[in-house]
């Protein structure tokens, strides 16, 4: 029988009988039935084979086929390393780009993983034209076009054969191909460091709405500076250098400039001085070592900037979200970094007093609001922010910088609806650099932070002062200052001429006195039967809230008409806009649009803005598959537990949780609920990557509960919680608050598009979710399945109409109130018992216990082990009395969120383990001391 047999774009017949096989053309179709055989044309390469190994081949003219012309080159791209004498490349293919009008014969697209385990080949590419040279300068054009990011390829390769002398003249054999020379503008990563990634500036704008948060450099005054001193372009793509710099090795002459944080840094063992730019040779290595002093990260810029694909319209990388950058991740011994082509502007040193200034005690402006007294803060709270010295927490990183201090005392017994704690809110959107309690514990939010949220937030740091995020270190701290938005304005202005002129930044700033985080009221009356709050949150985002503090849908249905109101109207100066609850924010620049235009431009919005009760938008009904306490969602929990709070309330089981406050009769009661909701998505984005904020539309299967204090670390990707009165699928792995139910499919697909994913995103604003149950097992395979296509899910098209929804609500009235006061009941019993228990207090860590054990005695012959970072010791890899090498690990801290190594410098034997897993430890405590060899 014959088989038609098909793999990638390569066609062929298989013959059972004979073992032959027939390869046809691509794009050749063929429909071979079963048991049925069919004459083929095609080429019998088997036999040909043979043939010629026994010298039996016909003339070759004969076989001459009639009608060809012109001229064809093929050439094969291949997952190899050409500068490591074409050792092979594995990993993620983040960018496949081909060009439109060449033959591409290939099997790989973005997203495509490149394993270990098959032939390296990727791609054929091929070429037609009258004649060689045509064909010739086709090709050239063909791999200019070729774009493929994520791993090494022979395609720089490709182009310098294209463009040899003696490829072009046709005078060549085989042989040939040894005499040329690669070369090839990269950079080898030799060692990566403890946390180095590729960003850019200012990032990934444009998608906040989604939950897809800018990244870029955390510290972007050093980034920028960088960038200056090597005569690049603002936006030029470098390293970011987190505690511990990589070693690079240089395959090509560079000019390069260190910033930011003093780290050792040597170029082929002789010292690399920061904030000038410096030359370097082809083959030359640079190392660069631990911060020394203060300050937290370092950035590094190549002149040129590094060459990696736009992702959704940057290259920084988003390690959270595994996108940008290289690969959408952190740096890996073995990548290959591109330096792009060098700029016309000329290179230039930093004068010494230019250099920012680093310390262990800063100074932050900001500006008061958007939340504060009296509504959530007491005055007395507002006071103690602006008066406490806070320290930087070990557990701080990109998405966020914990601070350790007094708690407030809250003017709110509780957040309502929106949750058991007082710094609960209905979620709104967040600015970069806004102070957001998390309970009782105050987070910076950082350029990787999250875009929704429900949480207050008393302050934001000006955009002048953001950069000072990327610098702060376990152990420092931090006095936030109170300033105006039209001085934020000014130094932001003065902070841009001093980058350009590399001149000194302006440290003087006029304070502002504390007053109320409120810009503008208006009331509600008649003819406006819903008021306006405008709050803003920094200098670059105006949050706007509608109504009283209250679950009503009617109030997103007014956020919703005012966002396509000021979309139709195209203003000038507005970047993006976020929706919330009850709120819109505003990302505007004030260069373009002041705050004050911007009022009045709302102010003319809600004159106009008309009823919108026969308003209907549209909606669809999505099923979605929920594996019900799963396992994934269990050992969050239990990191939870052993690593931030382990006598919290809501553990060890959170369905249990949310039936106590909640007043139910058993879990299964949630479980109905659950499952019967049908949950209307009010915002995307609530922890990243378009996770939505939803809510039942009928009120009687809104399960309330508080969120996390502090919140997890950890939550698994697709996760479904309950916070508040909210349900959210978490996009990806993070931090979180919201109480586990279980977890389903992926809501965001990076690569792939398909039926469900016409874009990274599945889910729209008033979409409704429903969900259905399967076992862990059966959602395992669905999950591995659906990115691809491989199952679609029910989507049914219809309406939301508000008018319908609010007869619902009264029809219903008598039902839900019934509901609402059991529940009501449950949640301040829950409350009553937190504060009889002492849990309603939550301490937050304070410094490491000061055991003495870092003044220790060291004798002659012994070395002490010290570490310079606050953290918890994660794992300890040596006991008393082993023997260790130079080099070897003898511990694993964490910090930052950040596995940071500790080796030994020398060998020797080990003599005191002076800690234990779990502990904490500060710099320059003597952790482990080792006999030295002799």
């Amino acid at each position: 029988g014959v088989n038609y047999r098909s793999a990638g774009t390569v066609e062929y017949i298989l013959d059972d009988d004979t073992g032959r096989f027939y390869f046809l053309e691509v794009n050749t179709r063929l429909q071979v039935e079963h048991g049925v055989t069919e004459e083929v044309t095609g080429v019998d390469l088997v036999e040909w084979m043979v043939r010629g190994a026994a010298d039996d081949l016909p003339d070759l003219e004969t076989l001459r086929p009639t009608g060809v012309d012109g001229h064809s080159i093929q050439v094969r791209l291949y997952a190899e390393d050409p500068g490591k004498h074409f050792q092979p490349s594995t990993g993620l293919l983040t960018e496949v780009r081909w060009p439109a009008d060449t033959r591409i014969e290939t099997w790989v697209e973005s997203g495509t993983e490149i394993s270990p385990f098959y032939d390296p080949m990727v791609a054929k590419l091929i070429v037609h034209a009258p004649d060689r040279a045509a064909a010739l300068e086709k090709l050239r054009e063909a791999l200019d076009q070729t774009a493929i990011h994520g791993l090494e390829t022979n395609l720089l390769y490709l182009r310098q054969v294209a463009n040899d002398p003696g490829f072009v003249s046709g005078h060549y054999t085989t042989a040939h191909l040894a005499g040329i020379e690669y070369l090839a503008p990269t950079v080898e990563v030799v060692s990566p460091g403890t946390q180095t990634t590729i960003q850019d500036y200012p990032g990934r704008i444009g998608y906040w709405d989604i939950g897809v948060p800018p990244s870029g450099p955390m510290d972007i005054l050093a980034f920028r500076q960088g960038n200056r001193l090597v005569g690049n372009p603002a936006d030029a793509a470098g390293l970011e250098l987190t505690v511990n710099g990589p070693t690079l090795k240089f395959n090509t002459d560079a000019t390069i400039a260190l910033t930011g944080a003093a780290m050792a840094a040597t170029l082929d063992g002789g010292p690399v001085s920061f904030w000038e730019p410096v030359s370097v040779r082809c083959g030359q290595v640079l190392k660069i070592g631990a911060v020394e002093g203060t300050g937290a990260r370092a950035y590094l810029a190549f002149r040129g900037g590094l060459d990696a694909p736009l992702h959704m319209g940057s290259r920084s990388t988003f390690t959270l979200g595994q996108m940008g950058g290289h690969g959408g991740r952190v740096l890996w011994p073995g990548d290959v970094l591109h330096v792009g082509e060098q700029t016309a502007a000329e290179p230039a040193a930093m004068p010494a007093e230019s250099i920012p200034s680093y310390g262990n005690a800063w100074e932050v402006r900001t500006i008061y609001g958007p939340h504060g007294a009296p509504d959530f803060f007491t005055p007395e709270d507002i006071e103690m922010f602006f008066g406490t010295d806070w320290e930087v927490h070990y557990n701080s990183s990109r998405t966020g910088v914990r601070l350790i201090g007094p708690k407030p005392e809250w003017a709110r017994e509780d957040g309502g609806e929106a949750g058991l704690h007082p710094s609960n809110i209905h979620d709104n959107a967040y600015a970069i650099g806004t102070i957001d309690f998390t309970g009782d514990m105050p987070v910076i939010l950082g350029p990787d932070g999250p875009s929704l949220g429900g949480f207050v937030c008393p302050a934001t740091i000006i955009t002048a002062d953001l950069w000072k995020l990327g610098q702060f270190k376990p152990g420092d701290t931090i006095r936030f200052v109170p300033t105006t938005l039209a001085e934020a304005n000014r130094l932001e202005h003065a902070q841009d001429a001093a980058i350009a002129g590399l001149e000194p930044a302006e440290r003087e700033a006029e304070l502002a006195e504390i007053t109320t985080p409120v810009i503008r009221e208006r009331a509600a009356d008649g003819e406006h039967a819903v008021g306006v709050t405008y709050r803003p949150a920094g200098d670059k985002y105006l949050l706007i809230e509608y109504g009283p503090i209250v679950l009503d849908l009617s109030l997103r249905f007014r956020v919703q008409a005012l966002l396509e109101w000021l979309n139709e109207q195209g203003v000038d100066g507005i970047v993006e806009m976020t929706p919330g609850v009850r709120s819109l924010q505003i990302h505007y620049e004030p260069r373009e649009l002041s705050t004050e235009r911007l009022l009045a431009v709302l102010e003319q919005a809600e004159n106009e803005l008309k009823s919108l009760d026969d308003v209907e938008l549209p909606s669809r009904i999505i099923h979605l598959p929920l594996a019900w306490d799963d396992s994934q969602t269990q050992l969050a929990t239990e990191k939870y537990m052993q690593s931030v709070r382990k006598d919290a309330p809501w553990c060890p089981r959170n369905i249990e949780f949310i039936r106590r406050i909640n007043g139910l009769d058993s879990e299964e009661e949630v479980k109905r609920i659950v499952y019967e909701a049908s949950y209307l998505v009010m915002g995307l984005g609530d922890v990243y990557l378009s996770a939505p904020l939803a809510t039942p539309v009928d009120p009687r299967h809104r399960l309330v509960t508080t969120k996390y204090n502090p919140a997890r670390t950890w939550t698994p990707e697709n996760a479904v919680g309950i916070g508040g009165s909210y349900m959210c699928i978490y996009g990806m792995e993070g931090p979180g608050g919201y109480q586990f139910v279980g977890r389903t499919l992926p809501i965001w697909n990076r690569y792939k598009r398909t039926r469900e994913f016409q874009q990274p995103w599945l889910l729209r604003f008033f979409d409704q979710i429903r969900y259905y149950e399967v076992s862990e097992e059966e959602l395992l395979k669905m999950r591995d399945a659906f990115p691809h296509g491989g199952i679609q899910i029910e989507i049914e098209e219809t309406t939301f109409s508000l008018g319908r929804y609010n007869r619902f609500i009264e029809e219903n009235a008598a039902e839900i109130r019934t509901f609402k006061e059991r529940q009501q009941a449950a949640f301040e019993a829950e409350r009553q018992h937190w504060i009889a228990t002492g849990q309603a207090n939550y301490e937050s860590e304070s410094e490491p216990v000061d055991t003495g054990i870092d003044t220790i005695e060291i004798g002659d012959s012994q070395t002490a082990i010290a570490e310079h970072v606050h953290g918890v010791v994660w794992k300890l890899e040596v006991d008393e009395g082993d023997r260790v090498e130079a080099g070897q690990t003898l511990m694993v801290l964490e910090s930052m969120k950040m596995e940071i190594q500790v080796d030994s410098e020398v060998a020797g034997t080990v003599a005191s383990v002076l800690c234990r897993e779990g502990d904490q430890v500060k710099p320059g405590q003597t952790l482990i001391v080792l006999d030295n060899a002799e």
